[in-house]
C-alpha cells in the first residue's frame, strides 16, 4: 500500500491546532495572553472555512473556550508547546479512501536547550488516534514545517534541518531522501541550503522551509524575496530564487517562481533581524489565511495570493506575536485531508 501526502490545496476534513500553555516560549502571563489571542485569531479565521480541533493541556480548556467561542472543537492532551505543524502528524492518503498519519521523531527542533518535548513527541500519535487513522512511525527527526510538497512527487527540504547535527547526525542526503520519499510518496527532493537568518535565533527552527518557499500549485512555487540589501536575507533570498529557477519538478516541469516581497520592517523591538514572511500562509477549504505585520507590503502580498488563488478568500491575520514565539500561521496549523 503506497501512501502520499496530498498538497495543502487539496480538500481538508479539518485543521488541527494546539493551544498555548505556560512554557519557555511564553514565559510570563502577558506573553501567554498575547499568544492565546493570536492563536485564537488564526483558529477563528480558519473556522470560517472548515472545522478546527484545538488540542489543549490539562486545565487549559476554559481559557481556550473563552477565546475560541463555541465553534472550535476542544480535546485535552498533555502538551509542551503549541506548534501543531511540527509536533502533529503529517497526514497521507493511499488514494483509495484510506488515511494514515506519519509520526516523525520530534526532539525540540534539534534538541535545543530551551525546548521541552516529553509530551509533544507523543502528540502526532494522539492526533492520529483522535482522527481514527493508523500512525506510520518514522525514524527520521523531522517536522511538518520542514517539508512542502506539490502533491505530484516533489518535496522541498533544507540542509540545516534534515541534515542538521541536532536532528539526524550521521544520516546522508540519500538516506534522508529515501525515508522522506517512502513516507510522503514523493520521488524528487529539492534542497535549499538554509532558512532565513532570523530562524537561527533562540526560538528558531534552524531553517524550516515553510517561511522560505512553498508550492502554490504543481509547477509553481512562491518564494520569500527580501528586497532590502541591508537585511542579510537579501543575499539568501537571491540564492533561493537562483536555485529554484534552475530546477524542474518530479514531472519534469521547469518551476515557475513567484517572488513575494518581504515586509519592509527589518528588525524587531530587540534589534534582531526579523524573519517575517508571507510564505508562511495556510490554505484551507476556500480560503488563504495570510500572515500580516501591519506593514505596507501586507496588501501587496495579499494581491499576489489573490491572483494565485482566485477562487479562495484571502484573510489577513496579524502574525507578529506568533513570529515572536518562533513561527507563523502555517507553523500552528496542520491539515487533515478529506478522503
Amino acid at each position: 500500500m503506497t501512501f502520499r501526502m496530498p498538497p495543502e490545496w487539496a480538500p481538508h476534513e479539518r485543521t488541527w491546532m494546539a493551544w498555548p500553555g505556560p512554557n519557555p516560549t511564553f514565559s510570563d502571563a502577558g506573553e501567554l495572553a498575547e499568544a492565546r489571542a493570536a492563536w485564537a485569531s488564526v483558529a477563528r479565521a480558519v473556522r470560517r472555512f472548515e472545522p478546527v480541533t484545538m488540542v489543549h493541556g490539562p486545565g487549559q480548556g476554559e481559557s481556550a473556550r473563552e477565546l475560541l467561542g463555541p465553534d472550535v472543537e476542544l480535546v485535552e492532551r498533555e502538551l509542551d508547546d503549541a506548534w501543531m505543524r511540527d509536533i502533529g502528524p503529517t497526514f497521507v492518503t493511499d488514494g483509495q479512501g484510506r488515511l494514515a498519519a506519519v509520526d516523525w521523531v520530534f526532539n525540540g527542533w534539534g534538541a535545543q536547550d530551551w525546548a521541552r518535548w516529553e509530551h509533544d513527541s507523543k502528540i502526532a500519535r494522539h492526533v492520529a488516534d483522535l482522527a481514527g487513522v493508523p500512525a506510520l512511525s518514522s525514524t527520521l527527526v523531522n517536522e511538518g514545517g520542514a517539508i512542502h510538497v506539490d502533491g505530484e512527487g516533489t518535496v522541498l527540504l533544507t540542509d540545516t534541518v534534515q541534515l542538521g547535527a541536532g536532528r539526524n547526525p550521521g544520516w546522508t542526503r540519500e538516506q534522508v531522501e529515501e525515508e522522506i520519499h517512502a513516507k510522503l510518496g514523493t520521488t524528487k527532493a529539492i534542497w535549499l541550503p538554509h532558512g532565513l537568518t532570523g530562524d537561527y535565533g533562540m526560538y528558531g527552527t534552524q531553517g524550516h522551509v515553510d517561511i522560505v518557499a512553498a508550492f502554490a500549485r504543481p509547477g509553481t512555487v512562491v518564494v520569500h524575496s527580501q528586497r532590502d540589501p541591508a537585511h542579510p536575507d537579501h543575499a539568501r533570498s537571491r540564492t533561493y530564487l537562483e536555485i529554484l529557477r534552475g530546477q524542474t519538478d518530479a514531472q519534469g516541469r521547469r518551476l515557475e517562481v513567484v517572488e513575494v516581497p518581504a515586509p519592509t520592517v527589518l528588525k524587531d523591538e530587540d534589534g534582531d533581524w526579523v524573519d517575517y514572511s508571507y510564505i508562511n500562509h495556510y490554505l484551507c477549504n476556500g480560503g488563504v489565511v495570510l500572515c500580516a505585520f501591519d506593514d505596507p507590503n501586507d496588501e501587496l502580498a495579499a494581491g499576489i495570493f489573490r491572483r494565485l488563488f482566485p477562487e479562495r478568500t484571502v484573510t489577513l491575520v496579524d502574525a507578529r506575536t506568533i513570529f515572536a514565539g518562533g513561527g507563523g500561521i502555517h507553523c500552528i496549523t496542520q491539515q487533515q485531508p478529506r478522503v
